[in-house]
């Protein structure tokens, strides 16, 4: 049974139905108590030196109590388990939508700190663990309680001195027990830990399963993979070495305590003192606190592993939310698409240098803008800024001539269409994932072909045997890089947002292509406010503005002619990609 803020809001959410199953499971207690007596009465009766006989009628009459008590047993075991894994599972499923929600809000720095299959295990493997302790936990903490100082009641009834000698061990029992209980919890984090480290490389390798086998680096992953799952086997060796001998334990006192009641009761039922029934009776009293016993062990090592398992995924929830909404933002609307950036200066969290520095330009509304600069030059950090991926400082980034800080994260993430550099997709269809800002019940199936004819996709999807229907493997890999870019693109125009950023979106794809795209978002777009980040100087030459960005600094604002004429580094910069361009045999 576990404890904790958070914990406890499901102990009363689903007080009913445990308070349903704890008197299920005393009244079966209570009933399975009365078999050792019915053994007494059986016993007494064929026992010659008693007044007891047995009779038909006494026959018919403990028959007839058996058959109660077995149908009390049946409906009550059967009332307990649906009461106490119901609301474990029902617990499991609370914990694990909240720790969902929290992880939605999470900010991106969050997600590069922590590694996916460190976040996986948590809602595997410990919310596992939380439902096994919250239904199996409840149900041995009550079981042990009422059905042992039921037994040990009825015990002490018969002679309180036998009890005594019978329970001396116990105590030892639960003193090891309060002991080992902090030695299993740390063994248990320590299992969970190996457990993420080996769900982090294997998830790792499996999603760079192309550059490993490229590299002919098949045998060096199985070596690393041998060492960390040998590290997760000894680990978990470790975990059950001290699992079995709490066992181990539990059977040597309990069988040290079976020889005091075989050899004190046997003496006593010698001297008179006690009849043979009652020390039948006696034992299987005893034989039924037994698993009370062996519960309280297994309770001890569950426990641990629950509260380790509890501390992580509290650790998780208590993450703090750093990139959110100030309080008294309103939601902006009737966007424009005007944005801003006004002497920003801006590092990552984590950083320890400026990775912009005083970047000021203006975007007006409608224009089609190019930012371009060299590998690391800053301009995927300024299309995170855009999106409010992480935090900025007041005065410093304008939609609309409003500051960003001053309006909702979802409202102005809701005015832009974006297109990562990564081109992620889901493992669905081609029209789910272009359709992914409304759904696909959403949208009528022309407009997803429509905005796949404006990326050029069209005719790559309809050679497809399942054309628009066809399921794309985890990430997109069963399609090629530039029909992926184009996918991510027709999903950014059927959310026909304002504001379109394109993060190195047609790097994937030929110059025809290219060409092709760009006219067909002109036409579509025209009013719309269009950002492309490039490499590439034929995407953004025939653009509204261009912004040359160099280590983290603006150099230059203006339209190809007139950064032609006037700019070093971007002339330079044209005179390499023709070079290149010329040696390809392209044209550019």
């Amino acid at each position: 049974m576990l404890f904790g803020k958070r914990i406890a809001k499901y102990y009363l959410r689903y007080s009913w139905l445990l308070i349903l199953g704890i008197a299920s499971l005393v009244a079966v207690d209570f009933f399975q108590l009365r078999i050792p007596e019915i053994y007494g009465a059986i016993i007494d009766g064929l026992d010659p030196t008693t007044e007891a006989t047995i009779t038909t009628e006494l026959i018919l009459d403990l028959c007839y109590n058996v058959f109660w008590i077995v149908a009390v047993l049946a409906v009550g075991r059967f009332l307990w388990r649906i009461c106490f894994f119901c609301s474990a599972n029902n617990t499991e499923t609370g914990f694990r939508a909240e720790m969902f929600n929290h992880a939605k809000d999470l900010s991106q720095q969050y997600y590069k700190q922590n590694k996916v299959g460190n976040i996986m295990s948590l809602f595997t493997n410990d919310l596992e663990t939380i439902n096994e302790c919250f239904g199996d936990g409840t149900l041995m903490l009550f079981d042990a309680l009422t059905l042992g100082v039921m037994a040990i009641v009825k015990m002490a009834l018969l002679n309180w001195k036998l009890t005594l000698f019978a329970l001396i061990p116990m105590a030892f029992l639960a003193a090891i027990g309060v002991i080992m209980c902090k030695y299993m919890e740390k063994k248990w984090e320590e299992r969970q830990e190996a457990y993420s480290e080996m769900s982090d490389f294997t998830q790792e390798s499996f999603s760079g399963i192309a550059v490993i086998k490229a590299f002919v680096k098949e045998l060096k992953e199985l070596s690393a993979f041998k060492r960390i799952n040998k590290h997760n086997e000894d680990v978990n060796v470790s975990f059950t070495k001290a699992s079995v001998l709490i066992d181990v334990m539990v059977e040597l006192f309990v069988g040290s305590v079976i020889t005091i009641i075989i050899g004190y009761g046997g003496w006593l039922a010698y001297e008179g003192i006690f009849s043979v029934a009652d020390l039948v009776v006696f034992i299987s009293y005893f034989s039924t606190i037994t698993w009370p016993v062996m519960a309280i062990a297994m309770l001890i090592e569950m426990t641990s592993r629950g509260q380790a398992s509890l501390k992580r995924i509290n650790e998780f929830l208590d993450a703090p939310i750093d990139v959110k909404d100030r309080e008294g933002v309103s939601d902006i609307e009737n966007v424009k698409g005007e944005i801003e950036f006004r002497n920003l200066t801006f590092k990552y969290p984590d950083g320890d240098r400026d990775v912009l520095e005083n970047v000021s330009f203006k975007i007006n509304a409608g224009e089609n803008v190019g930012i371009i600069g060299k590998t690391g030059a800053g301009k995927s950090t300024i299309v995170d800024l855009m999106l409010r991926t992480y935090n900025i400082n007041d005065g410093q980034y304008f939609v609309d001539g409003q500051d960003v800080n001053d309006v909702s994260i979802k409202s102005l993430r809701g005015a832009i269409a974006y297109v990562p550099q990564d081109n992620f997709l889901f493992s669905d269809t081609i029209a789910s994932n272009i359709s992914f800002a409304y759904g696909e019940n959403e949208v009528d199936r022309a407009e997803v072909v429509n905005v796949a004819e404006l990326a050029d996709l069209d005719g790559d999807v309809s050679a497809f045997k399942e054309g628009y229907d066809t399921v794309l493997g985890e990430r997109g890999v069963t399609i090629s890089g530039g029909q992926k870019q184009r996918t991510s693109i027709a999903r950014a125009l059927m959310k026909n947002a304002v504001i379109l950023i394109l993060d190195d979106s047609l790097s994937a794809v030929d110059t025809k292509t290219e060409e092709n795209i760009l006219n067909g978002l002109r036409k579509n777009r025209a009013g719309k406010t269009t950002i492309y980040i490039a490499h590439r100087i034929s995407t953004v030459k025939n653009l509204d503005k261009i912004i040359l960005i160099d280590e983290g600094k603006v150099v230059d604002i203006g339209t190809h002619d007139e950064l032609m004429s006037r700019c070093v580094e971007y002339q330079t910069t044209v005179k390499l990609q023709a070079l290149e361009t010329e040696s390809e045999g392209g044209v550019l």
